[in-house]
């Protein structure tokens, strides 16, 4: 791990500690972080923390003034932080199910969201499921009982179909339509390949370490995945349209695996 990323999540587990108090079962970090993939200059921070009981809202303002950018400046591109209920994090459900979210840094917008209900549909409200899945397999602990303790897979048919659903949501994402390369594809591909291991093989891995499965048991999309990889380290993305069609070939086998 970074070492300013290792200096600012003790950081912030100590705000945390101070506004949550007793109440703060544990602090996780997920993500890139967590599946041991960090690229500093590229990765976010995503951290979950762990509550005993529900957060009143004047804990999750003062947990947003406390942890935003401007108070504790992020390494990274952003933080991207989600505080659940112990009771949510072990349920092993499929909503949303947070008590605060906060998006924060100086390459990402500034969003706190102080109730599920207050999540535009159109924004997703998969991820939240698919991240605590990933928790229960690779959180790393930064405070509190190990993350498989606390976090709860979602069930095989949950998964599939939330998988489905974050699929279709990327690509209802305006892409350029020509030839070019197109910033952001090689995530929306490596993505798509990170869906697709953990449904064939049970586990998450990194977006390139994924991607690079796929390559090796010679997935009829390899030519733009190996494009994808090489350009997380500085090479030229996929077009548009490229990384629809390996996409599209994720969904498709997703959907027919249930």
């Amino acid at each position: 791990m970074d070492t300013d990323v290792r200096r600012y999540l003790g950081d912030l587990v100590a705000v945390a500690r101070a506004v949550l108090g007793d109440n703060l079962v544990g602090a996780y970090a997920a993500g890139s972080v967590g599946l041991g993939a960090y690229q500093a200059g590229r990765s976010d921070v995503d951290v979950a923390l762990v509550c005993a009981q529900a957060l009143p809202e004047q804990a999750k303002r003062d947990l947003v003034a406390g942890l935003r950018h401007e108070a504790l400046p992020c390494p990274a591109r952003g933080l991207e932080l989600v505080a659940y209920r112990r009771s949510v994090a072990g349920a092993g459900i499929a909503e949303p199910g947070f008590e605060v979210e906060l998006n924060t840094g100086a390459r990402m917008s500034f969003r706190a969201t102080y109730d599920p209900g207050d999540r535009p549909a159109a924004d997703g409200h998969f991820w939240y499921a698919l991240d605590r899945s990933i928790l229960h397999q690779c959180g790393t602990a930064l405070l509190g009982p190990p993350a498989a303790e606390v976090f709860a897979d979602v069930t095989p048919a949950d998964l599939r179909r939330l998988l489905v659903d974050a699929l279709s949501w990327w690509l209802a994402l305006p892409t350029p339509p020509g030839d070019e390369p197109a910033a952001g594809t090689e995530d929306a591909v490596l993505g798509a390949c990170r869906s697709l291991v953990r449904v064939r093989h049970g586990r998450w891995l990194s977006k390139a370490a994924a991607g690079q499965l796929l390559l090796d048991e010679g997935h009829p999309g390899a030519p733009v995945i190996e494009r994808s990889i090489a350009a997380r380290g500085g090479g030229v993305p996929p077009s548009g349209p490229q990384a629809r069609a390996v996409q599209r070939q994720v969904l498709d086998e997703i959907s027919r695996a249930g």
